[in-house]
């Protein structure tokens, strides 16, 4: 375990990250070591994380200048065809659509490393503030059994043996020893001292994590739902224009927090790695006032070449501890038959002896570098690690969500133009027109039940023509039956009792057809009633 420090190397990504340019508000350089307690440093995170607030500029410009350029450049529609062009809408969606699906994903893992990485350092400091808690009630239990149970023991037989001047010179040599015990245990550190909840730190970082994780889930889920909404079909855009509305309104919002997610993520992950570049210089500054440079340097590197700060004290405990044993047996031995009532301190003492040693040896484990040193890298690999990588998948999410929004708002914007394009169409043909969309649209109004269409012939023109072909001469007759059979044509007849109208009509057909008798209305009957 001496040796695992070695291991320890700050990851490639952390040095990228290190060397990300740093400005103040005034754009000055800024020294990239970590020092949040600077107010320069402090400004230098606050400028990353505006790369977020520029990048929406800018994604939102694109936009306002792609809008632009639809409303004064468009295109013409094929008068032919009547119909627009949506292919590169639909490519521009479906690509959208599967760069958002791999976003997630990346978002999804990147969401889990960070997660993994919080829960492993705030495991480390647990562990670690659980072992400074028990080196603080060891040794404040030992000084403790010395300073009060011993002296009173000590106190009592010093009156028991007053007769005898060499029991109390052993007396005043286990008072030595019990002076001894108390400065050596005092001479050790005490972590109380120090105001540093290490538990209360890693609560405050559990609960931070908590929200982190629970806000960029309900980013992703924002995404997701702006991505299915914005790849609806473009019939439920013109049946509901307000829909479309809110769609983009949405898809705005989800816009706008992929490019706060991504400052936040991009300052989040440059300061962890100024940290992780040089954990222990940092570490060391900050415990300068509370622990020397060599417990400092013992814990964070533990390397067999560093001599334990405490193995002194705690050998002078031990070895005065072990003397007092040696003179509670002698004078339990050759004091008790004189002085019967010796014995009870003499026990006392050796029961309280007994307890300061298991606590020593306790203590003795507890402040070898090797838990807490453990502990220390543990939480580095969390941080470092797991934790910054996870900033970066987390930062690629943000950023490919952030471009395929943008990209999904002009596709919605281009199907917003050709939806006015194609009402626009519609406004040179003439509303009587039987073939004209917008007529049967308006026919089918099952508030107008009562009112014939176009096929019922119920205008009031006047006085109305009969709806018999025309004659025909006998040389045309016969020129049709040679060719279609016997069976005459009639070109200029509606396709009365057919079901679906010509492709194409004259003007004399759409005469015919308003010039229909009220005999012939009632010959062909409610077949063409809507």
């Amino acid at each position: 375990m001496a040796t695992a420090r070695l291991d320890y190397v700050a990851p490639w990504w952390t040095y990228w990250l290190h060397n990300f340019p740093h400005f103040n508000f005034f754009f000055q350089s800024v020294d990239n070591t970590f020092k949040p307690e600077e107010a320069s440093y402090q400004q230098s995170l606050v400028f990353l994380a505006c790369v977020g607030a520029v990048g929406l500029g800018l994604s939102l410009l694109v936009v306002a200048l792609y809008l632009i350029f639809l409303c004064c450049c468009r295109r013409d529609i094929d008068e032919d065809t009547k119909r627009p062009d949506t292919c590169c809408v639909t490519c521009v969606a479906v690509i959208t659509g599967l760069v958002i699906c791999s976003a997630v994903g990346v978002g999804f893992y990147g969401n889990s490393e960070t997660n993994d990485g919080v829960y492993q350092l705030t495991y480390s400091l647990y562990n670690a503030n659980h072992t400074l808690g028990g080196i603080n009630n060891l040794v404040s239990g030992a000084r403790g059994n010395v300073e009060t149970g011993l002296k009173q023991h000590l106190e009592r037989l010093d009156e028991i043996f007053a007769a005898r001047a060499d029991y109390l010179q052993a007396l005043r040599f286990m008072q030595l020893m019990v002076g001894n015990v108390i400065r050596e245990l005092t001479a050790l550190p005490d972590f109380d001292k120090t105001n540093i909840d290490l538990a209360a730190i890693a609560g405050r970082m559990a609960l931070i994590e908590y929200y982190r994780w629970a806000g960029l889930r309900h980013i992703r889920v924002c995404v997701c739902l702006g991505l299915c909404l914005g790849l609806c079909r473009p019939t439920l855009y013109s049946l509901y224009p307000l829909f479309l509305r809110r769609i983009m309104g949405f898809v705005i919002l989800s816009l706008i927090l992929s490019w706060a997610s991504l400052g936040a993520g991009t300052a989040t992950a440059v300061g962890t790695s100024d940290f992780c570049v040089a954990p222990d210089k940092f570490i060391v500054n900050q415990t300068k006032n509370i622990l020397t440079a060599d417990v400092a340097h013992y814990y964070l590197f533990c390397s067999p070449n560093l001599p334990n700060p405490f193995q002194q004290s705690l050998t002078v405990c031990q070895r005065s501890l072990t003397t007092m044993q040696i003179q509670i047996q002698g004078l339990l031995q050759f004091s008790v038959p004189v002085f019967p009532t010796a014995e009870r301190d003499l026990l006392g003492i050796q029961r309280q002896l007994n307890s300061t040693e298991f606590s020593i040896h306790q203590l003795t484990a507890l402040l070898d570098c090797r838990g807490l040193h453990k502990d220390y890298l543990d939480a580095l690999m969390g941080v470092c690690y797991d934790g910054v990588e996870g900033l970066l998948y987390l930062s690629l999410f943000s950023l490919l969500a952030a471009c395929s929004l943008s990209a999904m708002l002009c596709a919605i914007f281009r199907v917003w133009t050709l939806m006015g394009s194609r009402d626009k169409e519609y406004d040179d043909i003439d509303e009587e027109d039987p073939f004209n969309p917008q007529a049967r649209r308006i026919s089918y109004n099952p508030r107008r039940s009562n009112t014939h269409s176009f096929c019922s012939y119920t205008s009031s023109v006047g006085s109305q023509a009969s709806l018999h072909p025309p004659p025909q001469s006998t040389a045309n007759t016969m020129n049709q039956s040679m060719l279609f059979g016997g069976a005459p044509r009639y070109e200029n007849v509606p396709l009365i009792g057919r079901g679906s109208p010509p492709p194409s009509y004259s003007p004399s057909m759409r005469t015919t057809y308003l010039s229909m008798t009220d005999a012939q209305i009632r010959h062909f009957g409610t077949d063409f009633q809507v």
